[in-house]
């Protein structure tokens, strides 16, 4: 592990960059969705909503944009399509105006069948076993997680 308090400055080529290797892998897999889920007439950002209300229906907003890590600005409009092609209802709570529950509509509930197809293409695409794709999202888990913390307590020289 190199630290910038070593005084290495590391490779700068291309080739060289981690961040070059995700930003292709990025690229690579949501390219594969796409194609996967035009039959659900579902984007990318709109399949990992629907896949987190799969996963505990009636939410609300905030709890969604925390499990997603978008912020209301980029999740609001995903919402509002969903809810106009019938897969979710967005409903105000009575004790709360600026509180926004959602949940699914039966259309949004039977599309799930639908969309079980997707994950055995996708680790078909990857060539990996269920046991390398484990291990491959819990390195994923981890350099997130370390990158934020490293992002948060990071102050310029």
């Amino acid at each position: 592990m190199t630290s910038p308090d070593t005084g290495e400055t590391g490779s700068l080529l291309l080739d060289d960059q981690l961040c070059f290797g995700l930003y292709s892998a990025s690229r690579a897999v949501t390219a594969l969705y796409r194609v996967l889920l035009e039959p659900l007439d579902l984007t990318y950002p709109q399949y990992l909503v629907m896949l987190a209300l799969w996963q505990q229906d009636e939410q609300q907003v905030k709890e969604l944009g925390s499990a997603l890590n978008l912020d209301s600005g980029t999740l609001s409009p995903l919402l509002k399509r969903l809810e106009k092609a019938g897969l979710i209802k967005r409903e105000r709570q009575s004790d709360d105006e600026r509180s926004v529950r959602i949940r699914l509509t039966d259309e949004g509930i039977a599309l799930r069948a639908k969309a079980e197809r997707i994950p055995p293409h996708v680790g078909a695409a990857m060539n990996m076993d269920n046991a390398e794709l484990n291990r491959m999202r819990a390195a994923m888990d981890q350099l997130t997680a370390s990158v934020n913390a490293y992002r948060e307590s990071y102050r310029p020289n």
